[in-house]
């Protein structure tokens, strides 16, 4: 399957770079190139390409404002470039509904793998990010919204298994080793549990799994 990637990232020569790392992959094809926020949710509602590789700090509309945009338009996927790890450009894209965060320091095969990652559905963090952002924004125990409770009610026994897994950082495929089942049966149930949840991310399913203390 090839995957569908518009890269919106306001610098040409780092456009550029990008875009010839992407082209170098059988698998991948760039079918877009944006140079600021608007133009990268003009495109991706024109286009409707399977990930937007999207930088936070661009020019007219920065990126999270952006990748607020084209998620709640069901558009793309966004994996996210940010030249800091922890810096409010990652809390606010998570907050927007990215699928995932990279460091722009980032070798070549990583970048690929991240978009390979996030078009099949699951969420990709870069490592030095992931311990302190779920450390940042989960809170084990803490009590959620009885809107939150009443959603989580709803999920079946196997969702509820699936959610603590993403909560451990599994994979889909992962998933679905540990609990025997088919990798497609996984992201079926990985989809439900975010449309049962009203969240727009893994990620913030990964968070809430940690607040409610669901372990595996």
């Amino acid at each position: 399957m090839t995957i569908r990637v518009l890269v919106a990232e306001d610098q040409a020569a780092v456009r550029a770079a990008l875009v010839m790392i992407l082209r170098a992959e059988p698998d991948l094809e760039v079918v877009g190139q944006a140079a600021d926020g608007e133009e990268a949710v003009r495109l991706a509602l024109e286009l409707r390409p399977d990930v937007v590789l999207m930088d936070v700090q661009m020019p007219r509309l920065d990126g999270v404002s952006a990748t607020r945009q084209v998620v709640a338009a069901g558009a793309a996927q966004v994996l996210v470039l940010t030249t800091f790890d922890l810096d409010e450009y990652v809390y606010g894209a998570l907050r927007a509904g990215a699928a995932g965060f990279l460091l722009k320091d980032l070798e070549a095969d990583t970048l690929v793998e991240g978009i390979r990652t996030v078009a099949r559905g699951d969420g990709m963090l870069a490592p030095s990010v992931t311990r302190r952002l779920i450390g940042s924004f989960a809170r084990p125990g803490r009590t959620v919204g009885p809107d939150v409770q009443e959603a989580v009610a709803g999920l079946t026994p196997r969702e509820r298994e699936v959610l603590a897994c993403i909560g451990a950082g599994l994979s889909n495929g992962e998933i679905a080793g540990r609990l025997a089942m088919a990798e497609a049966t996984t992201k079926t149930h990985v989809s439900r549990i975010l449309a049962k949840l009203r969240l727009r991310s893994r990620v913030q399913a990964a968070i809430l799994a940690q607040d409610l203390g669901l372990g595996i």
